[in-house]
């Protein structure tokens, strides 16, 4: 990713908020909820969620230089959390993500707008890539509300989904995810170690 690309970045964005995977949690929260009522929920979570990751995105850069981070480690970093992502995507946990979030209550920013859609690893992917690109935030804004809109696309047809693929589907969606985010991370850190040697 030495070149900056609004469409690879949007993907990598894409597969780190992981909506295949918040659809069975979002159908056990709103699974009492009038459909209805549960369309205006998500979508209310959804701009609550994307207004969480302008925060980050915009406010990143501040909060790494008070640290001194560099690019390449904050870049290397950022491979170590996506290949860990990665893993965990691919290996889930025996009680699976659907059971972390259970509630019969109507949500209000917990647990949709975060942490599914603006979690830890999203935070932190925004701030790895903003300051691995502080001179391209505006491209990095468009790939920003690109992943976005196709998370909320696919959170919002949730109920549609989960009667297409099941959770044999959504897994193996869920999966292929979590493989090429693999392999993208493993590239993320061949380009920080590429970039540090350059710096001899």
């Amino acid at each position: 990713m030495s070149e900056f690309s609004i469409i690879s970045t949007a993907i990598l964005l894409l597969f780190v908020i992981d909506p295949f995977g918040a659809v069975p949690v979002i159908l056990s929260i709103l699974k009492d909820v009038d459909i209805a009522r549960r369309r205006v929920i998500i979508i209310r979570e959804m701009i609550f969620g994307l207004g969480i990751l302008m925060l980050f995105l915009f406010g990143g850069d501040l909060f790494l230089n008070v640290f001194h981070l560099e690019t390449e480690s904050v870049r290397i970093a950022g491979a170590v959390i996506f290949f860990v992502i990665g893993i965990k995507m691919i290996f889930p946990g025996h009680e699976g993500s659907s059971g972390l979030y259970g509630s019969s209550k109507e949500p209000f920013m917990v647990p949709i707008a975060m942490p599914l859609i603006a979690g830890p690893s999203t935070l932190a992917t925004l701030l790895v890539l903003g300051k691995a690109h502080t001179d391209s935030l505006e491209k990095l804004f468009i790939a920003l509300i690109l992943a976005w809109l196709i998370s909320a696309l696919i959170m919002y047809l949730s109920p549609i989904l989960y009667k297409l693929l099941r959770d044999k589907g959504l897994s193996a969606l869920e999966r292929l995810m979590g493989m090429l985010l693999l392999m993208m991370s493993v590239q993320m850190f061949i380009d920080g170690i590429r970039g540090i040697i350059h710096t001899f």
